[in-house]
């Protein structure tokens, strides 16, 4: 589920506002704010669940013990509003949170600073064009320098680096992009290895 995009500055953070969002659901969610929106993705599934854990497990038996998930992470404007707010399925970090990022997290309420990723990684559900879309360009405009999308509903894994943050929110865009079809390997940019996306194959039960 989204919310209307929001076009006006507002009054509010939108760290408060998805707070109010949390408090307000029948069930645990864990929402996003996104272009303006406030994104809740839909329940995940087994498969989605698996494939998140099967990929960063990869990454951590491959050396990269800084990988994980369940982090969310704040994009950030210079006048220190907050633009975005993002969760990743899975992540690798450029180190262990320091205790200038941990202070950062406590001021805003439970959000790292996006500068912590070197690696960000969706796995697309019912909402694809979030994950393709907005994110997308949020994470490129924030600098992140690796972005992996398993994209169940077209049957392609991508990984894009090279961000090119230039030309605002709606502008941002990786310059490289290595796509196959879901279920076969796919290459990452060094040092990263390649992650088996077959374990992002079938279907939820």
């Amino acid at each position: 589920m989204t919310a209307d995009p929001v076009t006006e500055p507002m009054a509010q953070d939108p760290v408060d506002l998805l707070i109010a969002f949390e408090e307000a659901a029948d069930t645990p969610i864990r929402p996003e704010f996104i272009e303006g929106m406030v994104v809740v993705a839909p329940q995940p599934g087994n498969l989605h669940n698996h494939g998140a854990s099967e990929l960063y497990f990869q990454l951590r038996s491959a050396g990269f013990r800084h990988a994980g998930f369940g982090n969310g992470y704040r994009i950030g404007l210079k006048d220190e509003r907050t633009r975005t707010l993002v969760v990743p399925d899975f992540y690798v970090q450029l180190r262990t949170p320091t205790e200038v990022d941990e202070a950062y997290r406590r001021v805003h309420k439970g959000w790292y600073p996006i500068e912590l990723l070197a690696l960000a990684g969706e796995i697309t559900s019912t909402n694809h064009e979030i994950d393709s879309g907005p994110k997308y360009r949020s994470y490129a405009g924030a600098g992140v320098p690796v972005y992996v999308l398993i994209h169940r509903a077209e049957g392609v894994a991508c990984a894009f680096s090279d961000p090119v943050p230039e030309g605002g929110p709606s502008g941002a865009h990786y310059a490289t992009r290595t796509e196959v079809e879901l279920g076969r390997p796919l290459p990452l940019p060094a040092p990263y290895p390649a992650l088996d996306t077959s374990v992002c194959t079938g279907a939820d039960g």
